[in-house]
């Protein structure tokens, strides 16, 4: 069996397609846990009516003070009735044979404790056409860290063992309320725990205007901690180009929130040197393409007066 997990926040107008699409799945072994974080709309009305049917999953609902996606995840986690955790936004919904898929892939890693779960693909709501890359083969066994390795780009429809989720909760920071979830997936895969990744859209989303996918810098900026926290996981699993420039968007943010260098240094503790070579390469990087672009624009110009002598 599985929980199907919705963090919801003013999402009334919308949440429904969610509803509408666990009604029609082709099987119905799963609870919807709906974890409220403060909504200010209609939205516990909303669900009230929906308990009120005689629907063919059970409905739980929780209304609990505004305090994040992460927090909501970590509270349905404990809640939740069934070994198997599927976390469907509330702007979102999945396809008919969704949970039917899920089951068949849980099968062929039940008994396998290397694993800590099964991921389909998301794809978009307008269209036919999974997120990311699409995989040329049936499936893929792979740690969250073994994406780029496996092409496994973009966001997954991700069902972990609630067992595991357990076991590595989310971080939560006073006074902040966003994590990004790439916190506890790396973490998993750090202690060894792969998923398998099968070929198949399953769920389908929509980047809204009033989600945190939009929000930009704003986000770090404002949860500065759990921002860091991330950067540090990431400093520790990996040595690479695009690990440098996370460090100096890092320290771009960590500067607008008033932090000298040597707090930044103590923020991720890593050695002064290191850190001031960054800085000094990534300054080198910004003026080498300011000056290519610059030539680009110089020799764009020219061909323009050319052409028109």
């Amino acid at each position: 069996m599985i929980t199907i997990m919705t963090p919801t926040y003013n999402r009334a107008y919308i949440l429904p397609n969610l509803y509408d699409s666990l009604c029609n799945q082709t099987v119905h072994d799963f609870e919807w846990v709906v974890i409220d974080d403060g909504s200010t709309d209609n939205t516990e009305e909303l669900v009230a009516g929906w308990l009120k049917k005689q629907n063919p999953f059970d409905i739980v609902y929780v209304k609990k003070q505004n305090g994040g996606k992460h927090r909501a995840i970590n509270y349905a986690v404990k809640i939740a009735k069934y070994d198997w955790f599927f976390i469907v936004d509330s702007d979102d919904f999945i396809t008919p044979d969704a949970v039917m898929l899920i089951h068949e892939w849980i099968k062929t890693v039940a008994h396998d404790t290397t694993f800590a779960g099964v991921s389909g693909l998301r794809g978009y709501i307008n269209f036919d056409k999974p997120i990311g890359e699409p995989l040329n083969v049936e499936y893929v066994d792979a740690t969250n860290l073994e994406r780029e390795k496996f092409n496994l780009s973009g966001d997954k429809a991700e069902i972990y063992r609630t067992d595991i989720l357990k076991k590595f909760p989310f971080p939560e920071y006073e006074g902040e309320k966003f994590i990004t979830e790439a916190v506890v997936w790396d973490e998993i895969a750090l202690n060894g725990y792969k998923l398998r990744w099968f070929n198949k859209i399953i769920y389908k989303c929509e980047y809204l205007e009033d989600g945190l996918t939009q929000s930009g810098d704003k986000i770090f900026h404002d949860n500065f901690e759990g921002y860091t926290h991330y950067i540090k996981m990431q400093i520790a699993i990996k040595k690479s180009e695009g690990m440098r420039d996370a460090i100096l968007h890092y320290y771009g943010i960590a500067k607008k929130k008033g932090l000298a260098t040597g707090q930044i240094r103590q923020k991720l503790d890593i050695p002064m040197p290191n850190l001031y070579a960054l800085l000094i390469k990534g300054h080198l990087i910004k003026l080498l393409k300011k000056n290519q672009m610059i030539h680009k624009t110089a020799r764009a110009f020219k061909n323009f007066v050319v052409q028109w002598r």
